[in-house]
């Protein structure tokens, strides 16, 4: 099973993939509304994406990296930094962090996996196609969003970063929300589904059903 570290091929690739690449090391990156580029890294800074923007890679080490609306990214990683993708943002590849949340606006999309170690998943009416993973992060699958590949909730090992060892993880799927595939949960988690969403198989947790909004 694939761990949620990142590579450090991925951060820092050993030669340039295209032109227009930028690389900092202290500084943030920023490509303007309607603009392209290539792979964006920076070791400490923000990579901020703007609106229908298309870039390629977009990662950093200590900083956050932000899809505008409709923005589009191959692939995006942080190590400690939040993700945020907008209205209609897309990846066409996986999407990982190991501290900080990743946030999916209404109508975005990550057509690779969605992952982190600690801090909260969150989609908003948004689409998911590789599966998303935590380890100690709370995860909420919102109203009219729709995973496919399953959830996994890992436990930590010792080849793992270990975070917030005294939370138990929440899982909440909201109303009218799909999620295919294997719900599993490799340590202890609160698992709330909606009476109207749609899950695939549960191993290791039990069920708590709701009706309305939320929990």
């Amino acid at each position: 099973m694939r761990r949620t570290v990142l590579a450090l091929a991925f951060l820092f690739p050993l030669a340039a993939a295209a032109g227009g690449d930028v690389n900092h090391i202290s500084d943030n990156i920023h490509v303007e509304a309607g603009q392209s580029a290539g792979n964006l890294s920076t070791v400490s800074g923000d990579v901020d994406v703007g609106d229908r923007a298309v870039v390629g890679k977009a990662s950093t080490v200590s900083g956050g990296v932000t899809l505008g609306s409709k923005a589009q990214a191959v692939k995006i990683g942080t190590v400690s930094g939040d993700i945020r993708l907008d209205k209609g943002a897309l990846v066409k590849g996986d999407v990982e962090s190991v501290s900080g949340s990743v946030h999916l606006a209404q109508d975005a999309q990550v057509q690779g996996h969605l992952s982190n170690v600690s801090e909260s998943i969150m989609l908003d009416d948004a689409h998911v196609a590789g599966g998303i993973e935590t380890v100690a992060g709370d995860i909420t699958v919102g109203a009219g969003s729709h995973v496919e590949g399953g959830i996994l909730v890992d436990r930590p090992n010792h080849g793992t970063i270990h975070f917030g060892n005294n939370h138990t993880p929440v899982i909440v799927i909201g109303p009218h929300a799909v999620v295919q595939g294997t719900l599993e949960f490799r340590q202890p988690v609160v698992l709330k589904v909606s009476d109207s969403a749609q899950i695939g198989m549960v191993k290791g947790a039990t069920v708590e059903r709701f009706s309305g909004a939320a929990p």
